[in-house]
C-alpha cells in the first residue's frame, strides 16, 4: 500500500454542516446477513471503505451476486444459510479485523474448507479469543499461534455452547452468535459489561429470533433469514473526530447530520460531555431499527477528569480522538481498563502517547490505560503505525497545534473513512496530502 502523510497547519475553527460515511460496523454486518438470508437485501448508506469492500470481495468469492456499491447503494442477492459455496483461493480480508472474526463464525459451520489471510496489520490481531470459545462448539479451527491466518474445517456439526465473556469484544459476541446458527441447540453469550448491539439488532431485522436479557443474548441454530431493506446511518466513530476538533477550536459550530447514537456506541459522547464539551443533539429518530440524530457540536473548554469504567467499552474505538482531547484539556485526565487498545490496528495506548510526547504533553502509558496531563501542544512529525483512527486523530490536534503537524503512514485512513482529508477541508481544517516523508 501507497505511504502518504498527512499535513496540518494550524487554523479553523470548524463551521458548518457535513455528513460523515456510513456506519462500518452495520456496513460489514448487512453484506453477512443479507448474503445467508433469502431473497434480496437493499442497503443505502453502504460505507465503501476498504474494510467493508474486503467483506463484499469475500462472500463473491463464496458465490454471492452483489451489486455495487454505487453512491453508497448496494443490492445483495442472497443464497440462504447453506448456499456458500467454497472460494478457490484464502479469502484475503486486507486490515479488517471484523472480518476476520465474524467470518470464522460463519464459516465454521460449514459443508466445506475456507483459509483467511490479511495485512501484515491483521496478521498481529488475536484470534484465540474466537477460535477457542468456537473449539467448544466443536469448530475445527487452526490459527499461527493465536494469530492469522486461519484455517477453518467446516463443521455441520456444531453444538451450541453457553459462554460467558471475559474480555468485552463485540466482534467476539457477533463471531458466536453467527456459528450459533449453524449449531444444534442453543447458544448463550453473557457479557460482564456492555458492547455495541449492532449483530443483535440486525438479526432481528432479518427475521431471526433472539432471547435477549439485560447482560445476555441466546440464539437457537436451525433458522432463517429473510431479505430486506436497510439505511445505514452515519458511523459515531468517524464523527467523532469532528466532535473533537469542533469542542477544541474556539469559535467552531459544526452540525454532523445523521449519526447512529445507538446506546452502546455513544461513550465518546457522553465522556466528551463529562470533560465539559458543548453537544447536542436533535432530530432523534429510528432508522431500520438503529436510533439516528443530529449532532450539534461547539467549541467549549475542556476539563480532565477519570473516564467513568462503564462508559470504556462504550467507546474503545474512539479513544485516540478522545486523548486528543485530553492533551487539550485543563487539569489530568486517567484512563483505566481499556487493556483492549493494545491489540487494535496498532497498540492505541503506546502510539498515541508516543505521539502525545512529540507534541509536548506529558502522557504516560499504563498496561490498560494512559494518564494524561493537558497542556499546549506544539509541533512534530508523529509515526501512526498505519492505524487509520491514530491518523485522523492528530490529525484534529493540528487545529490547536503551534505550527504544522506532519502524520506518516496514513493510507490506511481509506479502510473506514475514504474522502476523509476532501471533507475535513470543507468544514475548515487545513490538511494536505503530500508525499511520504515530506516537511
Amino acid at each position: 500500500m501507497q505511504n502518504i502523510t498527512f499535513k496540518v497547519v494550524p487554523g479553523g475553527p470548524l463551521k458548518g454542516r457535513m455528513r460523515v460515511p456510513g456506519d462500518k460496523s452495520m456496513s460489514h454486518r448487512t453484506v453477512m446477513l443479507g448474503s445467508l438470508a433469502e431473497g434480496r437485501t437493499d442497503i443505502e448508506g453502504f460505507l465503501e471503505g476498504e474494510d467493508s469492500l474486503a467483506t463484499v470481495a469475500a462472500f463473491r468469492a463464496m458465490g454471492v451476486s452483489i451489486e455495487g456499491p454505487r453512491s453508497g447503494r448496494l443490492v445483495i442477492e442472497g443464497v440462504g444459510m447453506h448456499g456458500l459455496k467454497p472460494s478457490s483461493q484464502p479469502l484475503y480480508l486486507g486490515n479488517s479485523g471484523t472480518s476476520m472474526r465474524l467470518l470464522t463464525g460463519i464459516l465454521a459451520g460449514q459443508t466445506f474448507d475456507t483459509n483467511l489471510t490479511g495485512d501484515e496489520s491483521l496478521s498481529l490481531r488475536p484470534m484465540g479469543r474466537v477460535a477457542d470459545p468456537l473449539a467448544a462448539m466443536g469448530a475445527v479451527i487452526k490459527t499461527n499461534n493465536g494469530l492469522p491466518p486461519v484455517s477453518i474445517a467446516g463443521n455441520p456439526n456444531m453444538v451450541g455452547i453457553d459462554y460467558l465473556m471475559p474480555v468485552a469484544s463485540a466482534q467476539v459476541k457477533s463471531c458466536l452468535l453467527l456459528a450459533g446458527m449453524y449449531a444444534k441447540g442453543r447458544t448463550c453469550v453473557t457479557e460482564r459489561v456492555p458492547t455495541r448491539d449492532h449483530t443483535e439488532r440486525m438479526l432481528t431485522g432479518f427475521g431471526y429470533v433472539l432471547r435477549r436479557s439485560e447482560n445476555r443474548v441466546c440464539i437457537e441454530g436451525g433458522g432463517k433469514l429473510q431479505g430486506t431493506a436497510l439505511r445505514i446511518p452515519g458511523d459515531i466513530s468517524s464523527a467523532a473526530f469532528f466532535m473533537v476538533g469542533a469542542t477544541l477550536k474556539e469559535g467552531s459550530q459544526l452540525l454532523i447530520e445523521n449519526v447512529g447514537v445507538n446506546p452502546t456506541r455513544i461513550g465518546v459522547i457522553n465522556i466528551l460531555r463529562q470533560m465539559g464539551a458543548d453537544i447536542a443533539l436533535s432530530k432523534i429518530r429510528e432508522v431500520a431499527g438503529e436510533p439516528v440524530a443530529d449532532v450539534m457540536v461547539k467549541y467549549s473548554p475542556l476539563k480532565g477528569i477519570r473516564i467513568p469504567p462503564e462508559q470504556v467499552s462504550l467507546a474503545i474505538d474512539e479513544f485516540p480522538a478522545i486523548f486528543i482531547a485530553a492533551a487539550h484539556a485543563k487539569g489530568e485526565t486517567i484512563l483505566t481498563g481499556a487493556a483492549e487498545l493494545r491489540v487494535k490496528e496498532s497498540d492505541r495506548i503506546q502510539t498515541m502517547a508516543d505521539g502525545l510526547k512529540i507534541l509536548g504533553i506529558q502522557a504516560k502509558p499504563t498496561p490498560d490505560g494512559m494518564v494524561i496531563s493537558g497542556g499546549r501542544l506544539s509541533n512534530g512529525r508523529i509515526h501512526s503505525h498505519g492505524d487509520h483512527r491514530v491518523a485522523m486523530a492528530f490529525a484534529m490536534a493540528g487545529l490547536v497545534a503551534q505550527e504544522a503537524i506532519y502524520i506518516d503512514d496514513c493510507a490506511n485512513v481509506n479502510t473506514s473513512f475514504p474522502g476523509f482529508v476532501s471533507l475535513a477541508r470543507t468544514v475548515g481544517l487545513d490538511i494536505e496530502i503530500c508525499a511520504a516523508g515530506t516537511s
